[in-house]
């Protein structure tokens, strides 16, 4: 994997980048696992960590490089000025088409490095809209206006929808198409079993505006990554049957 693929748009101050699934952004506890900030740091030196993506989540991230710009950047995503888009698949069907999941979270007592909802818990606000409805599975859009760990895949659960393919929150199952198919699937003679559709998890960070040092506001995107693209190809083909 090569940084310059990755690469949406780079200056003096800070660099975004459409992080593909099951890369770490930033190195965990173990430092086993190639992190993306990592990479980073062995091209341009210094790196400066301005927010996180779960390792499972693709799409944009963005790092600063002086510290200047990183606390610039920093106390817009803490104050909340940013504006957050992802994408993302749920399993089944939201009976209320647009609204909001206004829902504390906290920490597992039990289970280090899950997130539950809790009365108790830190405020977390998520809105949400359906795009497209499949019945089986529903594409939707989601905004974040606080940035809690797992926050979109607990407020998906909490819903009654998780993500797809979320191994925390949800079933962890992949996207197969005999499901979709049922009878008429067959195998091809050379496969011995069916390759999943899917197998990561179905959660994008889409868009990202912030203001620069120069008072200039930046709006950016990340395109589907073509997994997830062939998928919602596959439903809507599958839909229109």
């Amino acid at each position: 994997m090569k940084i310059a693929e990755l690469i949406i748009i780079e200056n003096d101050d800070f660099i975004v980048l459409n992080k593909p699934s099951g890369l770490l952004s930033i190195p965990d506890r173990e430092g086993k696992e190639i992190s993306l900030k990592q990479m980073l740091k062995e091209k341009f030196g210094n790196i400066f960590t301005v927010h996180r993506l779960d390792k499972d989540t693709s799409g944009l991230i963005i790092f600063a490089k002086n510290e200047v710009t990183h606390k610039h950047l920093s106390l817009q995503f803490e104050g909340r000025l940013t504006k957050k888009i992802y994408l993302g698949l749920v399993i089944g069907s939201p009976g209320e088409k647009k609204g909001s999941i206004d829902a504390p979270m906290g920490e597992h007592p039990a289970k280090n490095g899950t997130m539950i909802v809790h009365r108790k818990g830190k405020d977390a606000l998520t809105d949400y809209e359906v795009l497209e409805d499949f019945g089986v599975y529903a594409w939707l859009q989601f905004q974040i206006h606080t940035g809690r760990t797992h926050q979109i895949r607990v407020h998906a659960k909490e819903m009654g929808h998780p993500i797809v393919c979320d191994p925390l929150y949800g079933d962890g199952k992949p996207v197969l198409l005999s499901s979709l198919k049922h009878k008429k699937f067959k195998l091809s003679k050379n496969e011995l079993e069916e390759r999943p559709l899917l197998n990561r998890l179905a959660l994008h960070a889409y868009q990202l505006s912030f203001t620069t040092t120069t008072g200039e506001k930046t709006e950016l995107e990340a395109p589907l990554p073509k997994e997830l693209k062939a998928l919602l190809q596959q439903l809507n083909k599958w839909k229109g049957k």
